[in-house]
């Protein structure tokens, strides 16, 4: 049994139980809690952004995100790491609002609120299945980084290349990568490999992010006339 459930086989006539221990619960509810808040605070940026017309970064979305990304790690064991957490993901929900107009002017709403839906569906479905069956997903650590690597710079060159075929290859495989970074994290904060809500918060963040952002490309792409 896991050291991270409580030992109750003796009070319980030996049937062992699954009840998270203390500390878990309390990582996953202020991970929950912080990922909560962020994506509100995310989700009104983009209308910032939105309302005021704001451009497309393009790459250089990346240069402020490697910024708040790092910060954040550095500072993730003090009370400063929160506020990094939310200029990373204010940052990122601001750099929402130029696709989000774009869809809206060229497909309106219909494909943004798919996503929406979509992604919201596979998150709470994906830690549902964790947080039921207890699995212990450690084993995918390095397949999802080195899957996370390959997609990323293909991401990137395909900014040079422009090929619809990898292009819609790209956003399959990030939304499958980014569902099972899903599990993959909260399977960490149930078997002790997480003890940090700050860096599983960022983490469940990014993947939603990139989870929307590749369905939302794949529904504008299937409702493309």
């Amino acid at each position: 049994m896991s050291p991270e459930k409580y030992d109750t086989k003796a009070a319980t006539g030996g049937i062992e139980t699954t009840a998270l221990s203390p500390e878990v619960s309390k990582v996953l509810r202020s991970t929950y809690l912080l990922l909560a808040a962020t994506v509100t605070f995310s989700a009104l940026m983009a209308g910032v952004s939105m309302a005021i017309n704001a451009p497309h970064f393009g790459l250089w979305t990346l240069l402020p995100y490697f910024l708040c990304l790092w910060m954040t790690e550095k500072n993730k064991n003090n009370g400063s790491g929160v506020l990094w957490v939310f200029a990373l993901t204010g940052w990122l929900g601001f750099t929402l609002g130029p696709i989000l107009n774009y869809y809206l002017a060229t497909q309106g709403s219909e494909p943004i609120m798919m996503a929406l839906g979509s992604t919201a569906l596979v998150f709470f479905a994906a830690s549902a299945y964790v947080l039921t069956t207890r699995k212990n997903l450690n084993f995918m650590s390095g397949f999802l980084m080195t899957g996370m690597l390959v997609a990323f710079v293909a991401a990137i060159a395909n900014v040079f290349l422009q090929i619809p075929a990898l292009s819609l290859t790209i956003s399959a495989v990030f939304a499958f990568l980014a569902s099972a970074v899903i599990m993959w994290q909260t399977s960490a904060i149930i078997h002790g490999g997480e003890r940090n809500y700050i860096s599983a918060t960022v983490t469940l963040f990014v993947m939603i992010y990139n989870l929307f952002l590749s369905l939302l490309h794949l529904f504008g792409i299937m409702g493309d006339d």
